[in-house]
């Protein structure tokens, strides 16, 4: 009987020291590196939740590819939602500091996208609460992109930066109209 209350205790001591290293492991990899995130809502459909209400997808938002600020067009981020801090909310990057966008429904029709921020879309315009609505987004309230759809199963897929023929920014800061970068061999 007292080998089995010492054998306890031991199991006890290994469990209680296991928790307190893997706690700080798994807090500092969810605060810098990555984490899962549950995509709600119609805004990004076709490309998340194309099944509407029966069912949602579950991202992974990396947070280590964001830690300098640096986006393409065409990704999809996460971040604090400039109307509400407490919630954040996943869109497109439809243009860059120095892009010239045409809007849609936004207070001026068009935009030159102000140094240090970006403009961001859904994908189901009309249904998408996004720069149209509160314009530009500070680079400081980006908090992932996303990289992976890993719920459900079945839509298992690596997210590719893609910005539709019709979003694409009218001119960037060099004044030169420029595509969302994805056909780099068409460069030679």
């Amino acid at each position: 009987m007292a080998q089995t209350a010492g054998l306890g205790r031991k199991y006890l001591k290994a469990f209680v020291s296991g928790f307190f290293v893997a706690v700080p492991v798994t807090v500092t990899v969810l605060d810098r590196l990555a984490y899962v995130a549950r995509v709600e809502g119609a805004s990004m459909q076709p490309s998340l939740n194309p099944e509407g209400a029966l069912s949602s997808d579950v991202v992974l938002l990396n947070r280590w590819s964001v830690r300098n600020y640096e986006v393409r067009r065409g990704d999809i981020v996460s971040v604090v939602s400039p109307k509400n801090p407490k919630q954040k909310i996943i869109k497109r990057v439809i243009a860059l500091e120095g892009d010239f966008i045409k809007t849609l429904g936004y207070k001026n029709r068009y935009v030159r996208v102000p140094d240090g921020h970006l403009w961001l879309e859904g994908d189901h315009h009309g249904h998408s609460f996004d720069s149209n609505t509160f314009g530009p987004v500070s680079l400081g309230l980006l908090h992932g992109r996303a990289s992976h759809i890993i719920w459900p199963p079945n839509r298992w897929q690596r997210i590719r930066p893609c910005v539709p023929p019709d979003r694409r920014p009218l001119l960037n800061w060099g004044g030169s109209t420029e595509d969302d970068g994805d056909d780099d061999d068409n460069k030679k």
